[in-house]
């Protein structure tokens, strides 16, 4: 390992050709197209391995590369997947806090109803064993009902963010792309 190796988080991917690298179903240009899932995933998986602190570079090397294949569009393509990774992960954000806020309203609008109701029981039919376990019950279930926004808007965004910002991480990183043998004439 060099020196710079040291100092930076290298993700290093050695492809055969381009069409490992990025999805050959999609009838999109090559610098519009989505990465492949394995190439994606290995990028990904080693990216979070680096410390937030430790910048990261990406280096492929493609070992039999095909006349007429771009360097810029490779590098153009990986920017593309990772911007759009990173705006889809910042879209499912947004609507996942949006429908944590709306759930708290409800939980909160449910959790007093219950509260008022097992109040107005209590006034109503006096203390009774059967007066408490109903009250009780309501408010056991109006607490219930501020699970879910709890869960979202304690819990459920953190991983989402990680990988928004994980996204825009690689998005940003420097990408070297290596052709190992010239490429053949077809």
């Amino acid at each position: 390992m060099s020196d710079e190796d040291s100092r930076i988080g290298l993700i290093r991917l050695r492809v055969r050709d381009l069409g490992q690298l990025f999805n050959t179903l999609d009838p999109d240009p090559l610098h519009e197209r989505d990465l492949d899932t394995g190439a994606s995933a290995y990028i990904v998986s080693w990216a979070r391995e680096v410390p937030r602190h430790v910048p990261l570079r990406l280096r492929i090397e493609i070992a039999q590369p095909k006349a007429g294949q771009s360097i810029e569009h490779v590098v153009q393509g990986i920017r593309n997947y990772f911007e759009q990774g990173a705006d889809l992960a910042r879209n499912e954000l947004r609507q996942l806090l949006r429908r944590g806020r709306w759930s708290l309203v409800i939980g909160l609008v449910m959790l007093a109803f219950t509260h008022v109701g097992g109040y107005l029981l209590g006034e109503v039919a006096g203390p009774s064993p059967g007066t408490s376990l109903v009250r009780e019950g309501l408010l056991i279930g109006g607490w219930v009902a501020m699970w879910r926004p709890l869960d979202i808007l304690l819990y459920e965004w953190w991983p989402i963010r990680r990988k928004r910002l994980d996204f825009a991480r690689m998005q940003a990183m420097p990408i070297d792309v290596l052709m190992l043998d010239p490429p053949k004439s077809a």
